[in-house]
């Protein structure tokens, strides 16, 4: 019997081990819960303990059956905890007592703690066991114990179900209750809790090679040996225009793609550069988009000095034309025959025919313009002077404007007694600081 017993576990061990593969489950036993089909056999062990009978295997339909119900947990990769309670129906009064007057199908209940050993993990695809553990029920109005020791085989479904094979032999403890048996079990069990995840040790890191430093793997790096920009696949840009210093032509100055990372030139040298200088090989101001300051009348004087900028002149006058010589005589002979009534701004009408002139002469050309500057001597106090002096220019000018002269084309000041050209002292130093001044211009 020994024999035979150990050939089966050899057999299962061997069979099993072939199909040990490691499936993608925990290498430890989940919680399981677990529903089993039982069978009770005492005639075998009887057979085999008495001598005198020959030793046979029980019939199938010589054994009782039950069912029962368990509880699994893997406390290591290769030993689990199991909790069985198990159900049969056998009249244990009459079998296992010997007490003939009883003739009931009686109950007995249960419950089998064991630990069970495995050579290989749990998540091998088949696995045998070995089984061993305390026993105790309830039998026919009888308390009982028993030593469960034996083997099975387990069927891995992905760490999800399991199904599982077993025999024990059972020794009793407590004979006047329950007699030695074999007991067989087909079971399934279920995972009753989430399976852990298999964590995985990381990769190792790959080998990065940047001989430069700048962040830039060697293998994507234009510049392995110079440190640069990512921007620039690892290529240094020195004056920071975005232009790899290899691609600039000026790699100090910052510029522009379109000049080879040099700036825009200025051909000139004005300030302005090409692309937005109108006269880009003349020197000009950028108020005039890079050209020179224009001369509207090519006179030879730019038009922000020019006060005739539409009328050519020399630079003597301003940009304007020259006022000719007999014109400006007259003009001076006109203002030294205006006069005044004595302590008075009335012009005598001697004045008239000269100032007459001076009408003729501004209605000839329009361009000119003219300025009336009244004097007095210092006889009398300063402000009355003033005041005189302003009335006696204002009388000259009131009395061109009545000859047609445009009033805006003259302008009329009073000096007093400021501007003397003779002594004072003297009557006729006094007689000439007493004068009407009148200036012709163009500008």
């Amino acid at each position: 019997m020994k024999q035979k017993l150990t050939l089966v576990l050899a057999l299962l061990v061997i069979v099993a081990g072939a199909f040990a593969q490691t499936a993608n489950g925990p290498a430890k036993k989940p919680s399981l819960f677990g529903i089993h089909f039982n069978a009770l056999d005492i005639e075998t062990p009887l057979t085999f303990q008495n001598s005198s009978n020959n030793r046979t295997f029980a019939k199938l339909s010589d054994m009782d059956f039950g069912f029962g119900l368990s509880y699994w947990k893997g406390l290591t990769s290769t030993i689990d905890f199991s909790t069985k309670a198990n159900v049969f129906f056998h009249d244990y009064a009459a079998l296992d007592r010997g007490d003939v007057s009883s003739n009931n199908q009686d109950i007995g209940i249960e419950l089998e703690p064991s630990l069970n050993f495995r050579p290989y993990k749990d998540n091998g695809l088949i696995a045998p066991f070995l089984t061993t553990g305390i026993g105790a029920g309830y039998y026919s109005g009888k308390w009982g114990a028993y030593v469960p020791a034996g083997a099975g085989i387990q069927l891995n479904l992905l760490s999800s179900s399991y199904i599982l094979l077993q025999a024990q032999y059972r020794f009793t403890l407590t004979r006047d209750v329950l007699k030695d048996n074999l007991f067989y079990s087909l079971g399934i069990a279920q995972n009753i809790g989430r399976d852990k995840p298999v964590v995985l040790p990381p990769p190792p890191p790959p080998v990065i090679l940047d001989r430069d430093n700048d962040g830039v793997n060697d293998v994507d790096d234009k510049c392995p040996d110079t440190p640069g920009l990512a921007s620039l696949q690892g290529c240094p840009d020195t004056d920071g225009d975005g232009i790899a210093d290899a691609d600039d032509k000026c790699p100090t100055v910052a510029g522009v793609a379109k000049y080879q990372g040099c700036p825009i030139p200025d051909t000139d040298g004005d300030g302005v550069n090409d692309e937005e200088d109108k006269c880009p090989t003349v020197k000009g101001l950028a108020r005039y988009q890079g050209c020179p300051i224009p001369d509207t009348d090519g006179d030879g004087v730019n038009d922000e000095e020019d006060k005739c900028p539409t009328r050519s002149g020399p630079a003597s006058n301003q940009g304007c034309p020259e006022i000719a010589k007999e014109v400006i005589e007259k003009v001076n002979m006109a203002a030294k025959n205006v006069f005044f009534a004595t302590g008075s701004y009335k012009l005598l009408a001697k004045s008239f025919k000269s100032l007459n002139d001076v009408a003729a002469i501004m209605a000839a050309d329009e361009s000119l313009m003219l300025d009336i500057d009244g004097h007095t001597d210092e006889v009398g106090s300063n402000e009355s002077n003033q005041t005189l002096s302003d009335n006696r220019a204002g009388a000259v000018r009131e009395y061109l404007i009545s000859k047609g002269v445009t009033d805006t084309r003259m302008k009329s000041t009073g000096f007093g007694e400021e501007k003397p050209i003779a002594d004072n002292k003297t009557a006729a130093g006094r007689a000439k600081n007493r004068r009407t001044e009148m200036t012709v211009r163009n500008y």
